[in-house]
């Protein structure tokens, strides 16, 4: 539209608008489009053979929807840096060429006579035979049309530069209806095009494919799938489960079941990993869609729970994106996803009910995937409560067997705490487990909705305290000056000291402290640390919890001998080694603080213990 259109006046006619321009088609830069494919729609040239594979199996269902007897092959030929693809699928006449393969995005499957059928084919977006330019310079396809068979048969040849040519030829030059493809490989591309090359993939995409594929007189296919043929017994099938799941994904599983959904026209395996795998590495699974591979990375197929599986599934239901490399997440995903995951839940209630030593075997190896699904299904943590190991004070025992044997089921959350207490409440009779790894205490404190009348408790330190004996009131007034100098060495760190009598006798002393103890820890030498205005902010944060304590063993003859010094700083030294030490043995993480303090205490040690008085030596 002209920029210098004048506007209307309030006294003048509105002029009349121009007249809109005639409408552009856009110009496509062939060879911009091939580089924009090969290096971010698809994720290798060798995504070209199957689009090959697809464009003729699905001409094949095309022809064979119209004539069901039709013989179903596909032939592959390679040589001097060409390949040649003939299928015996419904052909185009020279219309069908113009319209279909010279028009970027348009696709057979869009054409009014084959819409119905739509669901039969491979191919949903129209790139068709434009991939093949990834590895070639110029295509070549002559065809003929099975629907119209007094057509006589055409060529279309075009280059890589967006040119192409179209021509009928005779009858001679294709007698029967179909399609010919021929490739002529472009510079740096040859290897993709060799004979070893084509027949390694076209086994990979295309092994499940339902028609006759050959690649110079091999076989591709291979049906039925490994996981539908006939076996002679149950191991004979286990055995020839293992070697499929080997060639394809480098493992010998622990175990194998199958897959079938029959609503969603799914069929397939899954293969249960030998060792454990981190639950937050995402699992890659192989989808064939209708017998054509479509990816080898499909993420999104199972629970995230089921960590523990890798599939090979071939269905006929589930979307592909546009690049065919992955499935798009839809409803009917969502079904299937929620399918297989009921199926592998019924696997494992299945092992429990009936084979408890592969169960067993199965856990100690992927307890973890398990321990994330029973987090959010009351059945199975039911069915597998009697299987299930979890750290406890009395060994790895189920959480069944543990709470058969205490009254309470006490358990800390985090390593760190269970650390700390696990000897001493050992010994004191007190039943801990240990809730700190991933998905323990969120079970243990569900462990009450499947076992009725279950006491479920968390530990904190006033309770392994008030396990501890209590030393007698007059003894613990002798050692009054001993544990106010005690106190005096550990108030800085924001830590009390208590004096109590527990076994083992070994232990001379016991770090106790809970979360907020620790948060407040940490709130406290960040307001050491800040200027005025932020250490004002953080004091009025201070908060009214417990402060971590040191609890002494009065039966432990160390610090007996300690209580026994007379000097108040030789006391605070050695109350700060048993401070550390007890850090040490409960595998905290040291604040800086708390390194200072083991050096300082060690060095003093040292310098008491090398200090003389005499030049015979000897410690004062």
């Amino acid at each position: 539209m002209d920029s210098q259109t004048s506007q209307p006046t309030p006294s003048s006619r509105p002029s009349v608008p121009p007249a809109a321009s005639s409408p552009h088609t856009f110009q496509v830069d062939l060879r911009g489009l091939v580089d924009l494919l090969s290096h971010h729609l698809y994720s290798s040239p060798r995504v070209y053979l199957r689009e090959l594979l697809q464009n003729a199996v699905d001409a094949i269902t095309a022809r064979r929807a119209e004539q069901p007897d039709t013989p179903a092959t596909v032939r592959l030929h390679t040589g001097d840096g060409e390949l040649r693809v003939v299928d015996s699928g419904i052909g185009l006449t020279e219309p069908d060429v113009h319209q279909l393969l010279a028009t970027i995005g348009r696709s057979s499957k869009r054409d009014d006579g084959l819409r119905a059928a739509r669901a039969d084919f491979l191919g949903q977006f129209g790139i068709g035979l434009l991939a093949c330019f990834v590895v070639a310079e110029r295509i070549r396809v002559v065809s003929r049309s099975a629907r119209t068979p007094d057509a006589a048969p055409v060529e279309w040849t075009a280059t890589d530069d967006g040119s192409y040519t179209v021509r009928t030829l005779p009858v001679e030059a294709h007698p029967e209806p179909g399609t010919t493809v021929h490739l002529v490989a472009r510079a740096g591309a040859a290897e993709w095009l060799t004979g070893e090359r084509v027949l390694s993939l076209a086994r990979d995409f295309g092994a499940l494919l339902p028609y006759d594929v050959r690649v110079d007189g091999r076989a591709v296919t291979e049906l039925p799938a490994v996981w539908d043929r006939p076996y002679t017994s149950p191991a004979a099938r286990r055995v020839a489960l293992a070697r499929h799941c080997h060639d394809l994904f480098g493992f010998t599983p622990l175990d194998s079941l199958t897959l079938d959904v029959p609503l969603a026209g799914v069929r397939g395996v899954a293969y249960v990993l030998p060792t454990a795998v981190s639950p937050a590495q995402r699992a890659s699974h192989r989808v064939h869609l209708k017998g054509m591979l479509l990816t080898e990375r499909a993420e999104q197929l199972l629970p995230d729970w089921a960590f523990f599986v890798r599939c090979v599934l071939d269905t006929d239901s589930l979307r592909p994106t546009a690049s065919r490399e992955s499935l798009y997440e839809d409803e009917t995903l969502a079904g299937v996803r929620d399918a297989l995951g009921e199926r592998i839940r019924s696997w494992l209630t299945g092992l429990a009910a009936q084979d408890p030593e592969r169960l067993t075997a199965f856990l100690a190896v992927h307890h973890l995937g398990v321990k994330s699904l029973a987090r959010h299904d009351t059945e199975m943590l039911r069915t597998m409560l009697p299987w299930l190991p979890f750290e406890t004070t009395d060994g790895r025992l189920s959480l069944e067997e543990f709470a058969q044997r205490h009254p309470v089921v006490h358990f800390t959350r985090t390593v760190e705490e269970y650390r700390q207490v696990a000897p001493i409440a050992s010994a004191q009779g007190i039943g801990v487990v240990n809730g700190g790894y991933t998905y323990d205490s969120d079970l243990v404190e569900a462990l009450p909705s499947v076992r009725p009348g279950t006491v479920v408790a968390e530990l904190d330190p006033d309770t392994v305290t008030a396990h501890l004996d209590t030393v007698d009131p007059a003894e613990e007034l002798a050692l009054s000056g001993f544990l106010a100098a005690a106190r005096t060495a550990l108030d800085p760190l924001g830590c009390d000291v208590a004096l109590r009598a527990f076994h083992p006798l070994s232990v001379p002393a016991l770090h106790l402290d809970d979360r907020a103890a620790r948060h407040e820890q940490a709130r406290a030498e960040a307001e050491e640390r800040a200027d005025d205005l932020w250490a004002g902010i953080l004091g009025s944060l201070r908060g009214s919890a417990p402060r971590a304590r040191l609890v002494l063993n009065h039966l432990n003859p160390l610090v007996r001998r300690i209580a026994g010094l007379g000097a108040p700083e030789l006391i605070g030294t050695a109350v700060e080694s048993l401070y550390g030490q007890a850090l040490l043995r409960a595998q905290r993480p040291l604040r800086p603080a708390d390194s200072a303090l083991l050096n300082r205490a060690f060095l003093g040690l040292l310098e008491w213990a090398t200090h003389t008085d005499s030049p015979e030596g000897g410690p004062r």
